[in-house]
């Protein structure tokens, strides 16, 4: 659903859920939509900085534009927490 041109970014249809074994206060994070892939990235990334998290921060919010599919949001968060040395595990739905 479009609204404006930015596209429903709490729908998780779309998108094949993955959880980030994390340090800090929440270690497993759930990531189920575009949303959630923006708040790992802006909110509980252990850095800002690194050629692929730069890559994953502009690829979501080019998905949530409505530019791109929610899957190439979540290929691009999958480089960066290699990149960040982040362990992901496959969520089964």
């Amino acid at each position: 659903m479009r609204t404006s041109g930015i596209v429903d970014w709490h729908r998780s249809e779309d998108f094949a859920p993955l959880m980030l074994v994390m340090s800090g206060r929440e270690k497993h994070r759930v990531i189920r939509s575009l949303r959630e892939v923006a708040e790992a990235l802006v909110a509980a990334w252990p850095t800002d900085d690194g050629k692929e998290y730069i890559a994953a921060v502009k690829t979501c919010l080019d998905a949530i534009q409505g530019n791109i599919p929610a899957k190439a949001a979540r290929t691009a968060l999958l480089r960066a927490a290699e990149e960040a040395s982040i362990p992901v595990i496959a969520v089964v739905h």
